[in-house]
């Protein structure tokens, strides 16, 4: 078997760029030595984890543990999930005064964080994950082995369609005992090792202990616990903001205390002295220092920067995850959103951090090493580099095809890779050199080139009052643009080119086309919240990896958890679902796990751009974003394809944001796949060309247009029902918009910014987070190359500079507005919208004329029967629900030609245009053409 082509690791150069917009550089810290977790085990040895979630050295200091919880999927050679390369791992390592030394690794099915040694350290526990299961380890011959799982009893999860998910573990201070924070469930249970049986549950929830508290929110999403003295313990409720003492004997387990966090707590650790517990805050950059006999709160302080980078208070994101501490009682801080390490002293100057020291992408979990001093820090992820061969199929679709590219192992999560890094701990000065390389990682230090973009903008601003602001679904650079004649792309990977986007195109070469724009997050769950909060909570991070490998959790983004739109009252849900539980204590209140807060701790979940924009008085209208309608065929609340909505007075869509709710068109449909973007565009056009007219037009519009996700393809209406006729759909759809604002009377002043949400069905040459970007009006550079590096949050940073809003939280905070796409003098601009030809075959009214303004043939070599097998079994009711390895096999089998590239060397492709795609036309039935601009 092949063995999968690495993923580029921190280690391989000095400097490495991330699709946030910050850089990498772990080995900045004297005799630091840094190495991607290589597996070693099953059939193929060299793979790579990913997710590392959580360590622990052994209780004689001698030998550690680090547990991944992530993606780590791997196919095999008949396109099936290699069963023996697809689990989680325990990685053992030997420890010295040389450092940590790789011992063997123990695969485990499932896991979600929870690892904890026996107080003797003969073997250790881990939770496992979606299988509701207590796994045990021992040490046999010098090396560990399973010992058997103890059943965690649950037949569901608690919420629509949920499994268990155990999650944090903790071992009573004899080893007799185990508690078990059961996420998915809002329980802790208590087990008897000796027995290996559940002796007690605990339900956390305060209305489920109190009849009298009913619907009181507490408890919820248990995920980390720590055992304290025999009779004591503590579980972290993220969802709800507090610490939960818990009071345990030998046969039960009971509340004992409920502690009010400001953030949500995630990661809890007991001083060394046992006198102090202290938690990471997500959400809200905090640390909470606790008594641990009372669990009284003794501080909340939020983390600062250390003297070296001035000492002030960034905006939110620094995703504080993981603790440990040295002997001299300062703190080590994990921060996965400036991928470095902290320092922290707590109780002195508040939450100052007194260093910084650069780590691998997203850290996740940190130690010491007794004796030496030695500080081991393990991360999430690296950076993805190129896709060609990225459509990788879980479940071999094409099973008569045995080249099919599932072996190539390059879907995004499969690319994004864990580490070990591992340095002596830095002296004063040491330390003062790390903390000001973390500060030029993050770019701190480039405000000279910030404020001058900045001061660019501001000359653009005086001219323009209002944004449109729109989302699309998952697709590349090279898969839509790789067949410009201008650019670094590959035409090659271009299966969606210009045959099937010439609006597309002609935009790019109209205005500005951006070869070297990035999405910021991986898929839909964390690409939408990157794309509307200019960041990822750690919550969402430890979450969307698990979720997406089929290993259990829910979709839990875009303002829902659990699949239930948290910002409704019960009844409101029920309204919606039908099928939804009306348990008052099934997730009350308005709190929502993964969405991000404002920068002010005052606005809890409203750190979207629409929020900010709210609170600063501007309109905004919403078309299609955080919809909680139900548009699954035959489901309870069913909301069927309807062309014309606004005529037969049916509202489609269901507000699931507060804000929202009433800034909405109920009459714009929001993900259905079954439905055209061109009855969503002429929705749109109906309320924009009305508030045109009345000079009403709103300051921010949000809109989505999601047929290039694809799907339904047996459901769908108007016989747009192909790949090719759903991204001809998105295209031409995409262009009567840019068509509608040139020629209102709003065009002179109005902004149009277009983005994909991430990247992740589709290849690319350079990276699998590359994809498009498009910024279309006046002001706008017309016929020009732009290949400034970028990536999503710079788009919301110039959102946010013309609307005249402060940054939401870090990442746009640091980073500097698209200042080189505008050219003051660029006052007028047009665009009229063309059809690609394989909408003829559709029954879409376009008129002929549409057609006949394109230079493209027409290009449909599949039909809507071939589609529907093709794509049969995937689910298409919501966002990113699909078996994604097999739908991008799918999609390179009905639109590709030839074998898939099979280097992943991302060169400089902007030389030589024409002789590459004459080059590419050669290999396919449907060639690229060359793209001319719209005149």
């Amino acid at each position: 078997m092949a063995s999968p082509v690495p993923a580029q690791t921190p280690a391989e150069t000095k400097v490495q760029h991330l699709p946030t917009g910050q850089t990498l550089t772990p080995t900045a810290a004297p005799g630091a030595r840094f190495e991607p977790l290589v597996t070693h085990i099953g059939p193929i040895p060299d793979t790579v984890a990913d997710g590392a979630a959580a360590m622990t050295v052994s209780p004689d200091g001698k030998e550690l543990l680090i547990l991944t919880s992530g993606f780590n999927r791997n196919v095999g050679p008949n396109g099936k999930i290699a069963i023996a390369q697809s689990l989680q791992s325990i990685f053992v390592y030997d420890l010295d005064k040389t450092g940590a030394h790789w011992r063997e690794t123990v695969p485990v099915p499932n896991s979600f964080g929870g690892i904890a040694w026996l107080p003797d350290g003969s073997g250790f526990i881990v939770g496992g994950g979606a299988d509701d299961k207590l796994y045990l380890f021992a040490r046999k011959d010098g090396y560990f082995a399973a010992d058997g799982a103890i059943p965690l009893g649950h037949k569901a999860g608690l919420g629509a369609g949920v499994e268990p998910q155990a999650a944090g573990v903790a071992l009573s201070p004899d080893g007799s005992h185990a508690l078990v924070a059961n996420y998915y469930n809002d329980s802790v249970s208590l087990v008897d090792l000796a027995t290996r049986k559940v002796i007690a549950e605990q339900d956390l929830r305060p209305g489920k202990i109190d009849p009298t508290k009913s619907g009181v929110p507490g408890g919820e999403y248990p995920f980390s616990i720590v055992w304290g003295s025999p009779d004591r313990a503590y579980v972290s409720s993220p969802r709800d903001r507090e610490i939960v003492a818990l009071h345990v004997t030998e046969n039960a387990v009971h509340v004992a205390g409920r502690t009010k966090t400001i953030g949500e707590p995630t990661a809890l650790m007991f001083g060394r002295e046992g006198k102090r517990l202290f938690a990471t805050e997500d959400n809200s950059d905090r640390l909470a220092v606790l008594d641990a006999a009372t669990g009284a709160m003794v501080e909340e302080p939020r983390l600062t920067l250390p003297e070296e980078l001035g000492g002030k208070t960034l905006g939110k994101g620094l995703n504080s995850n993981a603790l440990a501490q040295l002997p001299d009682g300062r703190l080590l801080v994990t921060l996965g959103g400036i991928n470095a390490l902290a320092f922290v002293t707590p109780g002195e100057q508040g939450g100052r951090v007194q260093a910084l020291v650069p780590t691998g992408w997203y850290p996740s979990a940190v130690a010491v090493e007794p004796g030496s001093n030695r500080i081991l820090v393990a991360n999430r992820k690296s950076p993805p580099g190129p896709n060609p061969q990225g459509c990788v199929p879980a479940l071999a679709i094409y099973r008569s095809q045995p080249d099919a590219c599932g072996p190539a192992n390059q879907y995004i999560y499969q690319l994004e890779k864990a580490g070990l890094l591992q340095f002596p701990l830095p002296d004063q000065a040491e330390l003062a050199q790390t903390s000001l390389q973390v500060g030029r990682n993050i770019g701190l230090k480039e405000t000279r080139e910030r404020d001058a973009a900045i001061a660019k903008m501001a000359v653009i601003r005086k001219h323009i009052k209002h944004v449109i602001f729109i989302i699309k679904e998952n697709r590349t650079y090279d898969q839509v643009l790789g067949d410009l004649p201008i650019g670094n792309g590959d035409p090659k990977l271009a299966i969606l080119g210009n045959a099937l986007s010439p609006n597309h195109h002609r935009l790019a070469q109209q205005f500005v086309t951006l070869d070297n724009f990035y999405d910021s997050g991986e898929q839909s769950s964390t690409g939408w919240s990157w794309s509307t909060a200019a960041r990822a909570t750690d919550v969402l991070e430890k979450t969307a990896p698990v979720n997406y490998a089929q290993r259990g959790l829910a979709y839990e983004s875009e303002e829902a958890d659990r699949y239930i739109y948290t910002q409704q009252s019960m009844a409101e849900r029920h309204k919606t679902n039908p099928a939804l539980s009306t348990d008052p204590d099934l997730l009350p209140g308005p709190r929502l796990v993964t969405a991000p807060d404002a920068d002010d701790d005052e606005f809890e979940n409203q750190g979207y751009i629409w929020d900010a924009a709210i609170r600063a008085g501007l309109a905004v209208r919403n078309y299609g974003f955080s919809d909680a309608s139900i548009y699954d065929n035959g489901k309870p609340g069913y909301v069927p394809p309807i062309r014309h909505p606004f005529a037969d007075k049916r509202k489609v869509y269901t507000p699931g944001d507060k804000l929202l709710a009433s800034r909405s068109d109920p009459y714009f449909a929001g993900f259905d796949q079954k439905l055209p973007d061109y009855w969503r565009m002429l929705e749109w056009q109906r309320e924009y060309r009305a508030m045109d007219q009345s000079g009403t037009l709103p300051a921010l519009t949000l809109l989505r247009l999601s047929h290039d996700h694809f799907g339904d393809f047996s459901d769908a209406i108007d016989g747009v029902n192909t790949v090719e006729t759903e991204m001809a759909d998105n295209d031409y759809s995409l262009g009567r918009v840019m068509e509608t604002v040139a020629h209102g009377n709003a065009a002179g002043s109005t902004l149009v910014f277009v983005i994909e949400d991430d990247a992740q069905n589709g290849a690319d040459h350079v990276s699998a987070r590359r994809s498009m970007a498009f910024v279309i009006g006046p002001y706008v550079k017309h016929h020009a190359l732009v290949s400034s590096r970028y990536t999503t949050v710079n788009v919301l940073r110039t959102i946010e500079d013309i609307l005249g809003l402060k940054p939401l939280g870090l990442n746009d905070g640091l980073a500097a507005p698209m200042a080189d796409l505008f050219d003051p003098a660029q006052k007028t601009w047009t665009y009229r919208a063309v059809a690609a030809p394989v909408l003829r075959s559709t029954k879409l009214p376009i008129p002929a004329e549409r057609f006949a303004l394109t230079d493209t043939p027409s290009c449909s070599k599949r039909d809507s029967a071939w589609w529907a097998e093709a794509m049969k079994g995937q689910d298409f009711r919501k966002e990113d629900q699909l078996n994604t390895h097999a739908f991008n096999a799918a999609l390179w089998r009905g639109l590709g030609n030839g074998l898939q590239p099979q280097t992943r060397g991302g060169e400089d492709l902007r030389k030589g245009r024409e002789q590459l795609i004459a080059d590419a036309q050669r290999n396919w039935s449907c060639p690229p053409q060359l793209a001319s601009a719209n005149r």
